[in-house]
């Protein structure tokens, strides 16, 4: 059997929470990461008949039911996940419709998986519903992206279309937009839910005076639509307070549509 800590899903974990922490998404213990892997990849290196402890959920999720996921810690620092990432990091299978967590490797301290297991849980099952090759969800604290939350209106239409105007790529990276969440307290269910409605429409899920959400089909691109997403949010907080004398207009996003072939959610644009 191979050293999981060669296995390529193993170490593009470790790179992008790294990459991470340093890009300041994640301070202290804040976000976390889950990825779904499939069981043919799980066998290569681990045992996958010898589980090390069960950890309950708290939720139910029946469409996860036997699904395996690579998924931070509860309290652990991104920036430490290179260093020991069987402490860091943990792998799971759910069973019992979701309402059991079967450790089959990581969290050798004792720990267990992040408090927001329930709301990554439920976007994954969210996002598989309209995209089968979902396997990523992310959630960081991006600096631009929060503090835009303070100063625009939370309006999902016009929030987006401030995203788009920022950066000609915007419209092609997520055309699909960015949803918006008010505050709601944090590591609940409630939260989970209202979470995983969103994901049906948007890869992008803001929450407000906290962070975003983001899902992907594998890790380098839910860093990436998060990454264009708080550069837009950046130069957004840079101009917020100026006079705008230039902007991307609808019939140019239109252009973008043509060029590229994608298509802006519905009702967007003019």
């Amino acid at each position: 059997m191979k050293d999981i800590l060669t296995a390529p899903f193993m170490t593009e974990m470790i790179r992008t929470t790294t990459n991470m922490y340093a890009h300041g998404w994640d301070e202290r213990n804040g976000g976390n990461i889950s990825l779904l892997l499939e069981k043919k990849q799980v066998k290569k290196y681990l045992d996958i008949d010898k589980v090390l402890r069960t950890i309950p959920t708290g939720f139910s999720a029946p469409e996860l039911e036997g699904k395996y996921f690579l998924v931070t810690g509860t309290g652990k620092y991104f920036k430490n996940v290179q260093y020991a990432p069987d402490v860091n990091l943990g792998i799971v299978r759910l069973k019992d419709g979701g309402e059991t967590a079967e450790l089959l490797w990581g969290y050798a301290d004792g720990g267990k998986f992040t408090s927001e297991f329930p709301a990554h849980m439920m976007s994954h099952a969210a996002r598989l519903s309209v995209n089968p090759d979902n396997r990523v969800v992310m959630h960081c604290h991006p600096t631009n992206l929060l503090a835009m939350t303070y100063v625009h209106d939370l309006d999902e239409v016009q929030f987006t279309r401030t995203l788009w105007q920022m950066c000609t790529e915007c419209i092609v990276v997520f055309p699909d937009g960015v949803n918006v969440l008010p505050w709601m307290l944090c590591g609940t269910n409630e939260i989970g839910v209202a979470t995983a409605e969103k994901m049906k429409t948007a890869r992008l899920v803001v929450w407000s005076q906290h962070g975003i959400y983001g899902a992907g089909a594998d890790l380098d691109e839910t860093f990436g639509l998060i990454e264009t997403a708080e550069k837009a949010a950046e130069i957004y907080m840079k101009i917020a307070h100026l006079p705008r004398l230039n902007t991307i207009t609808d019939e140019q996003m239109h252009e973008l549509e043509a060029h590229f072939g994608v298509r802006a959610r519905e009702g967007y644009l003019s």
